[in-house]
């Protein structure tokens, strides 16, 4: 597996140099595309003939300027950079969009008519394949009144949505009580938290739960892209 970094962009390639699709992954919101999880999943995905691109949002940009850490940039403007990058391998074969925590979450919006809240932001649906969001921030941690997944109650593209079983943004219990479109199909790493981290008790170990995410994600991309 071959890891080049391309200007703004760092793009995973399997071993071969062939892919059978793209998978854009965005970061989530404490960490950049270089986060050891960013890389450990998508050498994963490599491995198995799929390319991965990863990028950083405009907020995560200048942190590596600066060095000052700062909060995310505000929706509107993590979707009109999602879509920017969309748009730049959308006419490269079979794409699909997903990401960590925050990332995730602006993946699933950016095909689920975000143009109403955000009118500078094109639907993207018809470029893309298929969703995946890794730990979906369904909730604050303890504030599981702040819903924020009633987009995926109209999600038309196939989504997949990993999550940790004591994901403190969602736990199993959560997730399986709320309702999502057809499309929209939910697994769960066991014992995992919002890395998939297990604890050591349960006989999971966290290499383990990542391995299966990505066996996971791979089955998903090659299904949506067939």
């Amino acid at each position: 597996m071959s890891e080049t970094s391309v200007t703004e962009y760092i793009i995973d390639m399997p071993p071969s140099g062939t892919y059978s699709a793209t998978f854009l992954f965005a970061h989530g919101a404490g960490a950049g595309m270089d986060h050891e999880f960013m890389a450990e999943i998508a050498n994963g995905l490599a491995l198995k003939g799929i390319r991965v691109v990863r990028f950083d949002f405009p907020y995560m940009v200048k942190r590596r300027e600066d060095g000052k850490k700062r909060p995310p940039d505000r929706q509107p403007k993590l979707l009109l950079d999602f879509q920017r990058h969309i748009d730049a391998f959308a006419h490269e074969g079979n794409l699909v969009i997903g990401g960590k925590s925050m990332g995730g979450r602006m993946a699933s919006l950016i095909v689920t008519g975000v143009a109403d809240e955000s009118p500078d932001v094109a639907n993207c649906q018809d470029k893309v394949k298929g969703v995946a969001c890794l730990g979906f921030p369904f909730h604050p941690p303890g504030k599981p009144e702040n819903f924020r997944g009633e987009h995926l109650q109209a999600v038309a593209l196939p989504t997949l949505i990993l999550q940790g079983e004591r994901d403190t943004f969602g736990t199993r219990s959560e997730v399986e009580g709320w309702h999502y479109a057809p499309s929209v199909e939910v697994a769960f790493l066991p014992d995992g938290d919002h890395s998939f981290k297990p604890r050591k008790a349960s006989g999971h170990t966290e290499p383990g739960n990542r391995q299966l995410a990505v066996k996971m994600l791979a089955r998903f991309i090659a299904a949506c892209t067939a």
